[in-house]
């Protein structure tokens, strides 16, 4: 089980929950932030934390963002990423997925 990161976070990166997370599995695109599947560990320690309310367990996802769900697992393959395991190390990767990257910009 994992955490997502859907649509409220485009374009606002605020990053809190990237202080919180003890496994350091949050990166950073270029417009929003995904949490990788493979490295959470659903502490939850990042959903209350963040200001715009846009993480949630991958069960509790609302409908409207499910597609979310697969941006947030088809980021660390499409970007060639994998499980680097760590996203200190990565630093901001600069790429979204095409359905983040499409979006027209967000308030």
């Amino acid at each position: 089980m994992t955490y997502v990161i859907t649509q409220p976070c485009v374009d606002v990166l605020d990053r809190s929950c990237i202080d919180e997370c003890p496994v350091d599995c949050i990166y950073e695109g270029n417009r929003m932030l995904y949490i990788h599947p493979d490295e959470c560990i659903d502490c939850a320690a990042c959903e209350p934390v963040c200001p715009v309310e846009a993480i949630y367990h991958e069960d509790d996802v609302p409908e409207e963002w499910e597609s979310y769900t697969v941006a947030n697992a088809e980021f660390f393959t499409t970007t060639g990423l994998g499980s680097p395991g760590g996203a200190a190390r990565v630093g901001r990767t600069g790429t979204d997925v095409p359905p983040i990257s499409e979006l027209p910009p967000q308030a």
